[in-house]
């Protein structure tokens, strides 16, 4: 069976997450993240992440959107670029 042939099992957002495509690096562990339901945010890259997950433009995450401030959210999980083609593939995002 070929690579290309295989599906993996990725980690599918909660009630609460969203598909999202990191557009710019802001700095200060801050990125700006296009969201699946079209919403621009800025989302932190909370402590446990840094330093053990690199995330550079055009990664795809999972963010969890500020349930009092929504234009602002807090990365959850990075998929790496075969994962991202499997969720492109699968018709998940755009």
């Amino acid at each position: 069976m070929s690579e290309s042939t295989q599906r993996r099992d990725l980690r599918m957002p909660d009630d609460d997450e969203v598909f999202a495509v990191v557009t710019e690096m802001l700095g200060a562990n801050r990125v700006q993240v296009r969201c699946a339901d079209g919403t621009e945010r800025t989302a932190r890259i909370p402590g446990r992440m840094q330093k053990r997950v690199w995330i550079r433009e055009d990664d795809v995450v999972l963010v969890e959107p500020w349930d009092w401030q929504d234009e602002k959210a807090d990365v959850e999980w990075r998929y790496e670029r075969d994962e991202a083609q499997q969720l492109r593939e699968e018709g998940h995002i755009h």
